[in-house]
């Protein structure tokens, strides 16, 4: 009789886990370039199904790329990169630091987040800057949930839309979340943040420190209202006059935002004049070219803005190369995270490889599986600003609670996949899943609370 542990088959293995640990990299690599064999041997192609998901995702990579990252991405990683270079470590210490007032570190974060009214992708750029100014992970936590989800905008179009019930437990549900959660992360990781506090102490004060407070505060206000007017939504028949006036003049007010941004610049921090004119020159050629296309003359101000801070030494050098980590960091991430959400549940109205109906059909009544499947989809999914009304418009007219209707607004717009992958290239995995966790969690119990009151 055989003895078991010297048959060929044992031989075998003794020799496989000697080479894994001989050859680890070696052996990684064989098992990588055999899954990837093996992913593309075996993808159904030609499956109708299949090849619409692919092409839903390539569809949502191409709207995102139109829609958001010239728009939206690149004014907010400059954002992010001059709260790097132009905040000073002792302002953010302070405010929001692990050592910070508890009180008005939640509150700054929260109102904050709130008022940049942006998407869960836009957010990460700004949430990485002051993490890595020094925030403390609960303030930030708090500023990271508040930007997309306490949204004024949006819940003023849910109460409008869905119900005023809607409106009012989906406002009330967003705020306390944003403290809630961002309490819970700081006391989870309380020990970590009380080392974290200490190792910072001894940090040098920013780059532009010597600048006065109205001369900072003006600076990022001006790229505040350029991120905000260029990406005003349009303004549907019910809305205000205001609203109306405000999205017929987005552009001149955006143009109006970044000259004031470039006379900032020239005037008080002594930049090159040339290369500003140069884009202002250019900008209005474009704009006045091609009005049917104003985002051309946005990119335009985008480049003119990066080739005079290479031109800058010193602050203008700093700030773009700060920038630019920011973009090395989250645009591959992002890109790739928006891709694989258009495969699995496809852009808003259309259907990836998970059919729309199961969903639909899963998320009917108010039990605690329909809110926490809400809660997933809406996690995973990647919303735009506002688009996450329409979307649940259409879910409660194919038989979808309340409770998990808005459980999927608390979770949606807070979270996605793209965002996620984000966040656990500046928070680790650890804390990522506990963080998205909370959110989930929080979501789907407080969906069936309120749909348990309002069926």
């Amino acid at each position: 009789m055989t003895n078991p542990s010297t048959s060929p088959i044992a031989a075998w293995w003794a020799r496989l886990r000697q080479a894994r640990q001989d050859n680890p990299t070696e052996v990684r690599w064989l098992a990588a370039m055999l899954g990837l064999f093996l992913l593309a041997f075996f993808l159904p192609v030609g499956m109708p199904r299949f090849d619409n998901a692919v092409l839903e995702g390539l569809a949502l990579l191409n709207w995102y790329a139109r829609e958001h990252v010239v728009l939206c991405l690149i004014p907010a990683f400059f954002i992010a990169g001059a709260i790097a270079v132009f905040i000073s470590q002792d302002a953010v210490m302070k405010y929001l630091g692990p050592a910070a007032h508890k009180g008005a570190a939640y509150g700054v974060a929260s109102v904050s987040g709130s008022i940049l009214a942006v998407c869960s992708c836009t957010v990460l750029p700004l949430f990485g800057g002051i993490y890595r100014r020094g925030a403390g992970l609960g303030p930030a936590v708090t500023f990271l949930y508040a930007g997309p989800a306490i949204n004024v905008l949006a819940v003023v179009l849910t109460a409008k839309v869905l119900g005023m019930d809607l409106g009012v437990a989906r406002a009330l549900g967003a705020v306390s979340f944003a403290l809630v959660i961002g309490g819970i992360m700081h006391w989870i990781y309380r020990h970590e943040e009380a080392a974290r506090a200490l190792t910072q102490k001894g940090f040098a004060p920013g780059a532009g420190q010597g600048r006065s407070l109205g001369e900072t505060a003006a600076f990022f206000a001006l790229q505040i209202a350029v991120l905000v007017f260029a990406n005003w939504a349009p303004a549907s028949a019910e809305d205000s006059a205001v609203w109306h006036a405000l999205f017929a003049w987005k552009w001149p007010l955006t143009a109006l935002a970044g000259i004031g941004l470039a006379g900032l610049l020239i005037a008080r921090w002594r930049w090159h004049w040339q290369p500003l004119a140069a884009t202002a020159a250019l900008v209005a050629l474009l704009a006045f070219t091609f009005p049917q296309h104003p985002e051309w003359a946005f990119a335009a101000g985008l480049l003119g803005l990066t080739l005079a801070a290479t031109a800058q030494p010193g602050d203008g050098e700093e700030w773009l190369g700060q920038s630019f980590g920011f973009a090395k960091l989250i645009l591959p991430l992002l890109l790739g995270g928006v891709l694989l959400a258009g495969f699995l549940l496809g852009r808003p109205g259309h259907e990836g490889i998970i059919p729309s109906e199961w969903v639909a059909a899963a998320v009917g009544g108010n039990s605690l599986g329909a809110n926490l499947l809400a809660s997933l989809v809406g996690a995973f999914m990647y919303f735009a600003t506002l688009t996450e009304v329409p979307i649940v418009q259409g879910l409660i007219g194919a038989g979808m609670g309340k409770g998990p209707a808005l459980a999927l607004l608390l979770a949606g717009p807070a979270l996605s996949l793209p965002s996620m992958l984000v966040i656990r290239s500046i928070l680790g995995t650890r804390k990522t899943i506990v963080y998205c966790t909370l959110v989930v969690v929080m979501a789907t119990f407080t969906g069936l609370v309120f749909g348990t009151f309002f069926p």
